[in-house]
């Protein structure tokens, strides 16, 4: 993130603003050194600045030196949607970048993740995605959790999931969460975390 230094923090906005040609509503900031002069004079405020086209060139940026320095070559491209943040890679052979059962890609996934969030200090929803492979996936996954909750509340007896991955349990609990009588919950350690979905007769 950049630094910016002026007397005040607004004016350190106002710079940022104008440099990233954006409005100070779209920016984020953190103060890092606040300095008071005498009578007011000599006043000065340092802050890391930033606005979301910064992140978004921050994670074109990361994958793409990531993949040059394994020697694959990924077209890279970054944008922005109503769900958040979104990341499309295409390569000549994508099912490496896959991986069995989705599980690379579920890591690069992690890792970008987790790279915004370092560098950022704040979290993103953020999808790395290979043709509309986790899209399709996320469809894949209601479906079969919609399929087992209607079972759920015909025979009113709970069940158990096949472990998944984080981001597919959470797309399945917020499916379900609007579900009349359904209530869902992870169990499970780490690659065995798996989602539980219960009859709940007094959730409306």
């Amino acid at each position: 993130m950049k630094l910016y230094t002026g007397k005040t923090l607004d004016e350190c906005l106002s710079k940022a603003a104008k440099e990233k040609d954006v409005t100070v509503d779209a920016l984020t900031y953190f103060i890092k050194e606040e300095k008071t002069g005498f009578l007011g004079f000599g006043n000065q405020v340092t802050a890391e600045i930033y606005a979301i086209t910064d992140v978004l060139e921050f994670m074109h940026k990361y994958l793409t030196t990531f993949f040059m320095n394994i020697g694959l070559e990924v077209e890279v491209t970054v944008g922005e949607d109503s769900e958040g943040l979104k990341v499309m890679l295409n390569a000549e052979n994508n099912a490496i970048l896959i991986g069995k059962s989705g599980q690379t890609l579920h890591s690069l996934n992690t890792v970008v993740r987790s790279a915004i969030s370092s560098e950022f200090r704040k979290h993103f929803n953020v999808l790395v995605d290979i043709n509309n492979y986790k899209v399709e996936r996320y469809e894949k996954v209601i479906a079969m959790a919609n399929r087992i909750a209607k079972t759920v509340l015909r025979t009113k007896i709970p069940a158990t999931l096949d472990p998944l991955p984080n981001d597919e349990r959470k797309v399945i609990h917020q499916y379900l969460s609007t579900m009349k009588n359904i209530r869902t919950e992870s169990v499970g350690e780490r690659n065995q975390r798996r989602l539980k979905i219960f009859y709940d007769k007094n959730k409306a």
